[in-house]
């Protein structure tokens, strides 16, 4: 079992910055790769980034490649979202996720953990 908690959301500036943390509690942080999803009004819940669970491996989507740079740090049981340059239409809720495994990492079914999410507003 995992709890995750997000934080860090605001009201920021195009091209601002804002860094996501997501607080787990639970037992094996460690061992379960963890996702970030973001979900506009009126949209699905999108994938966004991942990261492995040792932190080796990292994917992007591609409207957030170059600007986004997911981390994590297991021995504060924490994970992170540093997003630069910000646009408007990177506008929405943001979750993060966890799950074993890697395999089809972008789909948001795989994942049997999420935060509550937290906002994300960048005016133009």
């Amino acid at each position: 079992q995992v709890q995750l908690v997000e934080s860090g959301g605001g009201l920021v500036q195009a091209g601002d910055s804002l860094r996501l943390s997501c607080a787990a509690s639970g037992r094996a942080f460690s061992t379960y790769t963890m996702g970030w999803f973001r979900q506009a009004p009126g949209k699905e819940r999108e994938f966004v980034a991942v990261i492995s669970g040792g932190g080796g491996s990292t994917y992007y989507t591609d409207s957030v490649k170059g600007r986004f740079t997911i981390s994590r740090d297991n021995a504060k049981n924490s994970g992170y979202l540093q997003m630069n340059s910000l646009k408007p239409e990177d506008t929405a809720e943001y979750y993060c996720a966890a799950r074993t495994g890697v395999f089809n990492y972008s789909n948001r079914r795989t994942y049997g953990y999420w935060g509550q999410g937290t906002q994300v507003t960048v005016s133009s």
